[in-house]
């Protein structure tokens, strides 16, 4: 099995697409263990968007967590 952070990463590609259509993008920056919680960063457009909150909660995290079991949520950092 590939590591978490790689998987973590493909998931993250596959949203890329459609952030990126619209201008923003997501980039990873870490995964805690202890909580199982993965950060997330948005990019260019996604920054400051009001739709950002939906795109993280019912886009990226349901996609994370379904490719990445060990991830119990996902935080947005800035």
């Amino acid at each position: 099995m590939q590591p978490i952070t790689e998987r973590i990463h493909a998931a993250l590609n596959e949203c890329r697409p459609y952030l990126q259509a619209d201008g923003g993008d997501v980039e990873f920056v870490r995964f805690e263990e202890d909580t199982r919680t993965a950060e997330i960063r948005f990019l260019g457009a996604c920054v400051g968007c009001p739709m950002s909150v939906m795109t993280l909660r019912a886009g990226i995290e349901r996609i994370l967590i379904r490719r990445v079991p060990e991830i119990r949520r996902i935080e947005q950092v800035k």
